[in-house]
């Protein structure tokens, strides 16, 4: 069996309740800077084959080239991440692999028969997919287009990481 899913895992992602305090927790872990994008809506998403827009607010940190994701759902809209939360839980929720060529990476996942579970294009910003790989890693395992604006950010949230002296724990993205 061939490599699914290119390289390492470059996300650890959490679904979280409140989104501040959990962002105060990692920074006592001394994680940070945190980046936040408020009240995000993915467009153009579609859940378990139904079109949908959750609105998300979602804040990203490294700890050196791993990049942890919070993400608090704000609406009731149909999502992967909703589906976790209304089983009661919350935390790790998935990892997630960054690929230069998103439609390879997901068309391995599907013939490895792993079904794409939610899918979207962050309103044209970038593709992203959980794809169902059976549980062994987390709940689900997301694959993230890597384009001009997502190298971007990922770059930014690593290089503030890289430099941090502890000032300015939470920035705005949005």
């Amino acid at each position: 069996m061939g490599t699914v899913f290119p390289g390492p895992i470059r996300q650890n992602a959490y679904l979280v309740d409140d989104l501040d305090d959990s962002i105060g927790r990692w920074l006592h872990l001394g994680v940070g800077p945190w980046m936040v994008m408020p009240s995000y809506v993915q467009a153009d998403s579609e859940y378990r084959g139904v079109a949908t827009a959750p609105v998300v607010s979602i804040a990203f940190a490294n700890s050196g080239d791993l990049q942890i994701e919070l993400i608090h759902q704000e609406d009731d809209s149909p999502s992967i991440y909703k589906e976790f939360t209304d089983g009661g839980r919350t935390g790790f929720h998935h990892v997630a692999f960054w690929s230069d060529d998103f439609d390879d990476t997901v068309g391995r996942a599907q013939a490895a028969g792993w079904p794409v579970v939610h899918h979207g294009s962050g309103g044209g910003v970038a593709k992203f997919a959980y794809v169902d790989a059976g549980g062994f890693s987390s709940t689900v395992v997301e694959v993230m287009e890597l384009n001009d604006v997502t190298r971007w950010m990922t770059n930014l949230v690593r290089r503030a990481a890289a430099d941090w002296d502890g000032r300015d724990p939470v920035r705005s993205l949005g």
